[in-house]
């Protein structure tokens, strides 16, 4: 389980920051050059998106790192990226396997109750 967990939230985290880059790069790029007629718009909340862009990856890779020693911890934070990803980018195309394994090692985290065996 602990192995299961430590490689859904590095392969979560991993295309989390994928995500972050693109929607810290997009809100940066209009706030720089402008919205562009109908085709490109600020977002709303752009702190929001810059801080989920970083936070995100930065705890589902924290978590994913910690699942081996401190499942309970690692569980959390993988749960929290989850949570980030979703609430700043919602569930599309592109965020759905982040979220999806992200939440699912932070499930398999906290469900692992001893070491695994080799």
């Amino acid at each position: 389980m602990r192995n299961a967990a430590l490689t859904l939230g590095l392969i979560g985290g991993l295309w989390a920051m994928v995500i972050g880059f693109f929607g810290y790069g997009y809100t940066e790029f209009i706030e720089r050059n402008g919205e562009i007629g109908d085709l490109a718009r600020q977002v709303d909340n752009p702190m929001l998106i810059r801080i989920a862009s970083f936070m995100a990856p930065l705890l589902a890779i924290a978590g994913a790192a910690m699942a081996r020693s401190q499942n309970v911890a690692a569980g959390v934070l993988m749960l929290a990226a989850s949570g980030a990803i979703l609430f700043a980018f919602g569930f599309g195309v592109f965020t759905m396997f982040p979220i999806a394994m992200c939440g699912l090692g932070g499930v398999f985290a906290l469900m692992a109750r001893q070491p695994d065996t080799h």
